[in-house]
């Protein structure tokens, strides 16, 4: 990304411009926010803000895609798919790496998962090469899936990408579950509590 495509004029200079310009531009970050952080890192201690940007920077350089299930990783696999305890024949099928966060913090799922990378989106331009959708169609029949849970968000575009994978998957032996729709329609994963999450799972029926 160029320098200035978030860079601002600021009365401090164009350096703070730069700063303003570059944290507005996170998601739920608005400009005033922005300014109240950026004041914040020219007035903390100087190792403060650069053990920031030096975590910034080691995160961008060391944490990849998960060469098993796509979860973020900082090792060829990741720690879920390592676990001797997790039922390797169960797998979660999810969007993206938060929504396999909000999973486990229900503490209900013993399985282990399948990242997308994203949900078939047409308007979007997103279709299913886009996604590790092949790849997951490759670790069903490879690894002898017993359970694919479809946990792809409540909307028509997830509800979409779901179809999608159940009918790739017609003729295999696979049992394809979803979800138990105590997670409302159009509501997102991230943001939904425990307790929903945690029905949900243990009421997952046939899809």
């Amino acid at each position: 990304m160029r320098k200035d495509v978030f860079e601002e004029r600021h009365p401090y200079g164009p350096a703070v411009g730069r700063l303003v310009g570059c944290l507005s531009g996170l998601p739920g970050i608005g400009r005033k926010s922005a300014e109240r952080l950026a004041h914040h890192l020219l007035h903390c201690p100087a190792d403060d803000a650069l053990a920031l940007a030096s975590a910034i920077q080691d995160v961008r350089s060391s944490v990849h895609a998960c060469k098993n299930c796509f979860n973020l990783t900082e090792g060829d696999v990741c720690g879920i798919c390592r676990d001797s305890r997790r039922d390797p024949a169960v797998v979660c099928v999810v969007e993206q790496p938060r929504d396999l966060l909000a999973i486990e913090a229900s503490g209900a799922f013993p399985g282990v998962y399948h990242v997308l990378g994203g949900r078939i989106s047409p308007l979007s331009g997103v279709g299913p090469d886009d996604l590790t959708i092949d790849a997951l169609v490759s670790r069903v029949r490879r690894q002898n899936v017993r359970e694919l849970v479809m946990a792809t968000n409540p909307t028509l575009e997830g509800d979409g990408t779901a179809l999608f994978i159940s009918n790739l998957l017609a003729g295999d032996s696979v049992r394809i579950t979803r979800l138990a729709r105590g997670i409302a329609s159009g509501s997102v994963l991230e943001f939904a509590n425990k307790e929903m999450l945690a029905d949900a799972m243990r009421g997952r029926q046939s899809f």
